[in-house]
């Protein structure tokens, strides 16, 4: 062990050997150290890993002293004394603001949590207990100066247990929330850590449900100095609180409500007033910018101008009438039985720059638990030496029950004349209440003023005039007067409470029941400070009925740092909290005493007397056992329930002399056990000899009897052998004899056929020889040609080589039936369009091939038919509904003017019985030719796309004359064309002329129609020129 574990038991004991043995047990990370029943616990201001599951079953159920210091032993002592021994615990965690009560009450709901039953049920409670804590500290908690995550509210929870020792729930009381801290932070200092969690952690939806800004600089209350903290993550938190409040039993709703009134704090601390002077000379205030007074509306469901008015004025009641007054904009902005373990987890003693009502407060309830510290350990100690009938000398300490009594006193107490100047009329401010302290208190020991009129405090410079001093158990604390009066009153205007309870947000109305216009209350409200000592009071008796047990922490160093130790900062809270005066007291006389019973239990093993029973009185055990360990009496004194021993040493001598019987003992059983062990192992062994015998010889006849069977069988079956083969031999002589007959015949008679047949044989050998052959050379080429078959595509020409002459013939013939099979396969494969379309390239083929140089560039083209969709174009569909029969071709094409062989865009139409040539922008029908007046069509052998449509003389369309047309689809044009004519039996099929030079009828002139070689002048196409007026020249670029 580092150091020495239980201060009771150092030597030399003084104020420096106490601080060094601290120091050396914290720098080893021993952080917790015992005065007798008392831990002291330092904050090592980092993780250690001594709060696992293991160390959780380490300390379950084990003395107080059998471990190293632990929390975890105070948490198991009192949970068995709860449970075992029907006494109600409660744990007092006192010390410093950053000396980690906090986290030291964690630790210890989190064991009894650990030990206590399992069960569905428990784990449910247990696990609510547990994340009631994050609910706490994240609406209860904030970052000072002193501590990242300082309480700012007092918390004493009370844990119900059953008659087993398992959980069944908790009541949590809080003690003077620091509400000031709302609206306004001290410099470095956060608000409350819900405002910073909800802007950071909150989703974007629930944000903008809540109308809020993730920039804490948009808020008033949010200190912009220290926003954020390091290794604290105010988002995760924010997640670890919701779901904690959803365990503790949150609905979904309630989540929501109180998140509402969070935003709608953020709201209240933008709004801003401006004073405004009325007509009676009275100032009022109005809010200067409302969006964020409608805004809060919408959260709480307020009518805007009911809180509005709330906010400006105040009703003020006397007897039977009502006066409604403005406010001024510096009131407006300000405004069955259960076992039971009780955790108070309370604000530490504090000590700021700028000290005010709330650590006066503060201060007070420290005081009171150093007081109830005072009388239950160090009172409490000496009156059991009086009670156990000790002779003992008193030991002085200083007991604060003066600086209480100063505090709380019903006449002249500070409180008591705070109250009393809060209530008197007239005019009270804060300096009134000083001199009434002034008047009172002057001559108090622990009270200093400038204006007491002590001479002692005239020309103290440190003490300003509207301050005073109390000497506390821990140090001096000034205090500054300004705010004390408007604290303590603590007022809320009735109108406001009216306006809240007015609100359709149903949590509002829980908060403010004061406002039911049905329970107006006239009676002036108690003051904070009657309030909080109410219920201080209540808090000490509930205290003064249960076992108590102590956890003092004490913060290393003022800088939050880890391994810093300082030996000022840790003597001074050492001296206040009186840990000497405990050592001391514990120490003085007797520095160790325990009943008689678990002392005999102990140490009844050093005495052949006492070991292993004694049945008397266990006093007289004791007095036995020490008398044979020849003690010396003035080292020990019997009281009347309990042994009191007195010095250190003589406890060390009694756990060595205890240790070494131990080991003999160990020895003992150890030498008893081994030969127990041995016999029993020699008696099994001989047990086990007797069972391998058995079975052996009965292993060694069941042997015996398988060779002799074995034997018997194997002689068995020689002898059937034997007379197997014999009857064998003879059954195989007689069938080769009958063989031997038989093939001796079947020779005989072969000689004779042959002999008859010889003569044909030799005349007809060579032809079947022939045949023979031949059908072998067939069969082989086929299995061949089977195997070398070339792929089933129509396009694909490779074929199998002949591998004999005389086959040339049934080669090409197999060659032509099988493209003609693969064809006939492949054209199987195709749709009805499909095959229309390949006929129509077919018939261009035939018709353009080697003709015409435009063909080649149609041959990858796809024949649509339908260019322009004239079923689908809403521009052509009068168009449309003019053509009979069914569209065949619809596309735009070019007619060529005779005059200046320039073209015009005209829709050509072409169906079963006629073409139609069409307007491209209106549609309009230009000419309607039938197919039957249609007598032939002349193209070129170039690659251009003009066609001339010649019409039969006589025939009504060929007044006009021929149309001479041109289109880059002219090969589709011509085929569809050619197509139809060769389909229909009305009417002749439709000649087409391919030429370089032909003949147009326009109107009643034939002009020749002549394609040249060339370049046009643009160098984009073709491009068509009248020469005269018989003469129209084609330029056709060469491909």
């Amino acid at each position: 062990m580092i150091g020495v574990g239980d201060m009771v038991l150092i030597e030399p004991l003084s104020e420096d050997t106490f601080i060094e043995n601290l120091r050396k047990r914290f720098e080893h990370n021993e952080i917790y150290t015992y005065i007798g029943s008392v831990v002291i616990s330092m904050n090592p201001y980092k993780s250690l890993p001594i709060y696992t599951a293991e160390k959780v079953e380490e300390y379950r159920n084990r003395n107080f002293y059998e471990l190293s210091p632990h929390i975890y032993a105070l948490a198991d002592e009192a949970y068995r004394s709860l449970r075992d021994q029907d006494k109600d615990q409660c744990i007092l965690i006192t010390g410093e603001s950053g000396a980690g009560k906090t986290e030291a009450s964690k630790f210890v709901m989190s064991y009894v949590a650990a030990v206590c039953g399992k069960g569905q049920e428990v784990n449910k409670v247990k696990e609510q207990l547990l994340q009631s804590n994050p609910v706490l500290e994240a609406f209860g908690n904030a970052k000072t100066v002193r501590n990242d995550n300082s309480s700012r509210f007092g918390k004493y929870m009370d844990i119900e247990f059953d008659f087993k020792g398992d959980p069944l729930g908790g009541v949590i009381s809080n003690y003077l929330l620091e509400k000031s801290r709302v609206v306004k932070q001290p410099r470095g200092e956060r608000n409350f850590h819900i405002f910073y969690q909800l802007l950071s952690g909150a989703s974007d939806d629930t944000l903008k449900k809540l109308k809020l800004d993730r920039d804490f600089s948009k808020y008033n209350y949010l200190s912009l100095d220290s926003a954020t903290v390091n290794g604290l993550d105010d988002a995760a938190c924010f997640r670890t609180v919701r779901n904690a409040m959803q365990i503790v039993g949150f609905m979904e709703d309630e989540v929501q409500s109180v998140l509402e009134l969070v935003a709608a704090v953020l709201k209240l601390g933008n709004l801003e007033f401006k004073p405004e002077s009325r007509c009676n000379g009275f100032d009022e205030s109005r809010i200067k910018d409302k969006n964020d007074l409608k805004e809060m509306c919408e959260l709480l469901g307020i009518e805007q101008s009911v809180l509005e008015r709330a906010f400006s004025f105040r009703t003020v009641e006397a007897k039977m009438e009502k006066v409604s007054t403005t406010l001024n904009v510096a009131q407006a902005q300000t405004k069955s039985r259960k076992k039971v373990m009780g955790v108070l987890d309370i604000y530490g003693f504090e000590i700021f720059e700028d000290n005010s009502f709330e650590q006066f407060i503060i201060n007070y309830c420290n005081e009171k638990l150093q007081q109830i510290f005072i009388e239950l350990t160090l009172r409490e100690e000496q009156e059991e030496y009086i009670r156990e009938g000790i002779e003992w000398t008193n030991i002085e300490y200083f007991n604060n029950a003066i600086i209480c009594d100063l505090i709380e006193n019903n006449k002249n107490g500070i409180l008591a004349m705070l109250d009393e100047e809060c209530l008197r009329p007239g005019t009270v401010t804060d300096e009134t209440f000083l001199d009434k302290l002034n008047t009172v208190c002057a001559e108090h020991q622990h009270f200093e003023s400038r204006q007491s009129k002590n001479s002692k405090f005239l020309t103290d410079h440190s003490l300003p005039h509207n301050c005073f001093r109390i000497q506390h158990y821990a140090g001096k604390v000034l205090y500054r007067v300004e705010g004390f009066v408007d604290k303590n009153n603590d007022l809320l205007y009735r109108d406001l409470s009216q306006a809240m309870y007015k609100a359709n947000h149903s949590l509002i109305k829980i908060l403010f029941p004061e406002g039911n216009p049905a329970k107006v209350n006239l009676k002036r409200p108690l003051t904070a400070g009657f309030q909080f000592r109410a219920s201080v009071g209540t808090l000490m008796k509930n205290l003064l009925t249960k076992n108590p047990n102590y956890i003092r922490c004490i913060k290393p160093n003022d800088k939050k740092a880890a391994h810093i130790f300082t030996d000022s900062l840790v003597c001074h809270q050492v001296r206040y909290l009186g840990l000497m005066e405990n050592v001391r007291v514990r120490r003085a006389g007797y520095a160790f005493r325990q009943a008689y019973e678990p002392c005999l239990e102990r140490y009844k093993m050093l005495c052949k007397q006492t070991w292993p029973h004694w049945k008397g009185p266990a006093r007289e055990g004791v007095e036995v056992l020490l008398k044979n360990l020849q003690v010396p009496a003035e080292e020990f004194a019997y009281g009347r329930s309990k042994i009191f021993i007195r010095n250190p040493r003589t406890l060390f001598f009694l756990e060595e002399k205890r240790r070494q019987c131990l080991e003999d003992l160990a020895t003992l059983i150890q030498k008893i056990y081994r030969g127990w062990k041995c016999r029993t192992h020699f008696l099994l062994l001989k047990k086990s000899q007797v069972v391998v015998a058995a079975w052996y010889r009965r292993f060694a006849q069941q042997k015996k009897y398988q060779n002799i069977r074995s034997s018997a069988l194997v002689v068995q079956s020689y002898i059937r052998g034997w007379k197997a083969r014999k009857l064998l031999r003879e059954l195989k002589h007689k069938k080769r004899c009958e063989e031997a007959v038989t093939t001796i015949s079947a020779y005989w008679h072969g000689t004779q056929v042959r002999r008859e047949y010889r003569k044909f044989f030799r005349a007809n050998a060579g032809k079947k020889i022939y045949d023979f052959t031949i059908q072998r050379i067939m069969q082989k080429y086929f299995m061949g040609l089977k195997k070398t078959m070339p792929s089933m595509s129509p396009v694909d020409k490779s074929w199998p080589a002949r591998p004999y002459g005389f086959l040339d013939g049934m080669h090409q013939e197999l060659r032509r039936i099988f493209h003609l099979w693969r064809c006939k396969k492949y054209r199987s494969q195709f749709t009805e369009e499909k095959k229309a379309t390949y006929e129509e390239k077919l018939a261009a083929s035939e018709l353009f091939k080697d003709k015409k140089a435009l063909y080649p560039s149609s041959v990858g083209q796809p024949f649509k038919g339908d260019y322009v969709e004239i079923t689908k174009n809403p521009k052509y569909q009068k168009l449309n509904s003019l053509v009979e029969d069914k569209v065949l071709l619809a596309d735009v094409v070019s007619k060529i003017n005779r005059a200046n062989g320039k073209g015009a865009p005209r829709i050509f139409l072409l169906t079963k019985k006629s073409l139609v040539l069409a307007d491209q922008k209106t549609g309009q029908v230009k000419a309607s030719v039938p197919l039957l007046d249609l007598s032939s069509v002349s193209v070129s052998t170039q690659s251009d796309g003009f066609f001339a449509l010649k019409l039969k003389e006589g025939s009504t369309s060929a007044a006009k004359g021929d149309f001479l047309l041109s289109s880059d689809r002219l090969i589709e044009i011509i085929t569809k064309l050619h197509r139809i004519g060769a389909a229909s039996a009305e009417r002749n099929q439709i000649n087409i002329d391919i030429s370089d030079e032909f003949l147009v009828q326009f109107k009643q002139d034939k002009v020749c129609v002549k394609f040249i070689p060339g370049t046009p002048k643009n160098g984009n196409g073709v491009a068509c020129k009248r020469k005269n007026n018989r003469l129209l020249e084609v330029s056709v670029p060469s491909p």
